[in-house]
């Protein structure tokens, strides 16, 4: 987590021009170049302003990662919150569509997930960061899976979210169709909610 977040404008404006300038930096760079020195003179914000906020390039691209997450729950909501128990196929296409236009046209998303894998801290934090995404995505499976225990649900939802984001990796990669990657990760996710569909409703007729 950052040491302190800003709470005055001019802070936010400093705070919010690094975490630009990493991103823009990390897709140039890559992680291993990734230095705070030039994170901050990219900026044009002195380094030891940069210390105030983070402690290390490390706790820099986690809380990329975190706001790339948060931003995908807060567009959740464009979707109602929950995947409909009618006409679930259209929103989830639509919402794996609009995923992977992100990651298209945002290098960097690729680049902080990348980068989240460095080291066994990162890797843990963006566990938590998955886990908190996930329960968004359980809630949301609610509806479609009424009788399903909700452990076995959260069990369901940190499944999907381990996979889409390991197939959007691997959607944008050098040499790889993203159409026909997208189309597999429709077809995996379309297989995974039918059985538990099928399964829950099972459940309510026993």
């Amino acid at each position: 987590m950052p040491r302190r977040r800003p709470t005055q404008e001019r802070s936010k404006r400093k705070f919010d021009a690094l975490l630009q300038s990493s991103r823009e930096l990390l897709v140039e760079v890559g992680f291993e170049s990734f230095t705070c020195e030039e994170v901050a003179a990219r900026a044009e914000v002195p380094i030891g302003t940069l210390y105030q906020f983070f402690a290390n390039k490390y706790v820099i691209v986690c809380e990329l990662n975190r706001q790339d997450l948060v931003a995908v729950s807060q567009e959740l909501a464009d979707f109602h919150g929950e995947v409909p128990s009618l006409d679930w196929l259209r929103h989830m296409n639509q919402f794996v569509d609009h995923l992977a236009n992100l990651w298209l046209t945002d290098p960097s998303r690729r680049e902080v997930w990348l980068a989240m894998q460095s080291t066994p801290s990162t890797r843990a934090t963006g566990a938590i960061h998955e886990k908190e995404f996930a329960e968004v995505v359980s809630q949301m499976l609610r509806p479609l899976t009424p009788r399903t225990p909700r452990p076995r649900r959260t069990m369901m939802a940190e499944v999907l979210v381990h996979v889409v984001y390991s197939m959007l990796n691997f959607s944008v990669q050098d040499e790889q169709s993203n159409a026909e990657a997208v189309s597999e990760l429709k077809r995996l996710m379309v297989a995974y909610l039918l059985v538990a569909e099928k399964e829950s409703r099972s459940a309510s007729e026993r």
